[in-house]
C-alpha cells in the first residue's frame, strides 16, 4: 500500500514537473496572451514565493554566477542562457537583440537615451558598441530594478559610459538639456510602458531633443503592441520608418521593432 502511494506520489510530482517546466512553456510561446500570463504572473510568483527572491535578483544571481566580470559579451549570454533555459524575462531578448545591435552599429551614435532600463540587457548591449567618448542614459522608473540593473552594468563594467536615472520619463525628457548638457540625440531606444511611446516621443519633439537623422528604435510594436505610436510615427511626415519583424523575447509569437528617422 505504502509502495504504491509512493509510486503514485512520485508520479504525480513528475508529471507536474514536466508540465510545468516543458509542456506548458511549449504550448503557450506561440501565444501572445498565454505567455506573458504563464511567465509573468504564474511563474513568477510562484518563483518568488518558493524562493524568497525576485525575478531580477534571480536574473543578477546567474550572471554573477556564469559572467566573467568585465566581459559584457559574457552578461548577455548569462542572461540569454537564464531566460531560454531557466525563466523567462522581459529583455529586448537575442532575436531582436541582434536588430539592436545592428541599429547601434550603423548609427554609431555619441548620444544615446534608453526609456526603460529594466535589470541593464539592453543597455549592456548598447553600451558595450558605443565609442569611449559617448554617452548612454538609461531611464528606470522601477526603483528595484534600478538598482539590479546598476549591479549588471558594473559586472559588465560599463559603469563609466552609463549613467542611469531613477524616475518617470514624463519628468526627466524635458531635464535632459538642463540637467546632462544634451543638445540633441542620435539614438532613443523605447522600452518601456508601452503607452508612454507616443506621449514621450512627442516630449521629446517638443524639447528640441531630436534633430535631423536621430533615430528612434522602439521595441515591442506588436506584443504587447503600441498601435497609438505606430499609427503616428508611420503616417507623420517627419517621420521615415521600418518594421523589422521578429519575435517576442524568448518565444515563437511574432513581435519586431519599428526604426524611425526623424527628418526635422
Amino acid at each position: 500500500m505504502w509502495l504504491t502511494l509512493l509510486y503514485s506520489c512520485t508520479g504525480g510530482a513528475a508529471l507536474l514537473y514536466a508540465l510545468y517546466r516543458w509542456v506548458i512553456p511549449a504550448v503557450v510561446q506561440y501565444h501572445a496572451g498565454l505567455v506573458l500570463i504563464w511567465h509573468d504572473r504564474i511563474v513568477e510568483g510562484l518563483l518568488n514565493t518558493l524562493t524568497q527572491t525576485t525575478r531580477p535578483q534571480r536574473m543578477l544571481a546567474a550572471v554573477q554566477k556564469n559572467a566573467t566580470r568585465g566581459d559584457p559579451r559574457s552578461v548577455v549570454k548569462a542572461i540569454d542562457q537564464f531566460c531560454r533555459q531557466k525563466e523567462w524575462a522581459m529583455n529586448v531578448g537575442d532575436e531582436k537583440g541582434c536588430i539592436l545591435d545592428s541599429v547601434v552599429t550603423e548609427v554609431n551614435p555619441a548620444t544615446v537615451l534608453e526609456l526603460g532600463t529594466y535589470c541593464g540587457y539592453s543597455t549592456v548591449r548598447i553600451a558595450s558598441l558605443l565609442p569611449s567618448n559617448a554617452k548612454l542614459i538609461t531611464l528606470e522608473f522601477n526603483p528595484d530594478y534600478a538598482a539590479i540593473a546598476r549591479q549588471v552594468i558594473a559586472w559588465a563594467g560599463l559603469e563609466d559610459k552609463v549613467q542611469l536615472v531613477e524616475g518617470a520619463s514624463g519628468d526627466w525628457i524635458p531635464k535632459m538639456k538642463e540637467k546632462f548638457g544634451i543638445e540633441t540625440f542620435d539614438l532613443v531606444f523605447l522600452d518601456h510602458w508601452k503607452d508612454r511611446y507616443l506621449p514621450d516621443t512627442k516630449l521629446m519633439e517638443e524639447c528640441g531633443l531630436l534633430r535631423k537623422g536621430s533615430i528612434l528604435l522602439a521595441d515591442n510594436v506588436i506584443c504587447p503592441g503600441t498601435p497609438d505610436y505606430l499609427e503616428y510615427i508611420r503616417n507623420s511626415p517627419r517621420y521615415k520608418s521600418q518594421y523589422f519583424k521578429s519575435h517576442l523575447e524568448y518565444t515563437k509569437v511574432e513581435d519586431g521593432l519599428e526604426k524611425s528617422v526623424f527628418l526635422g
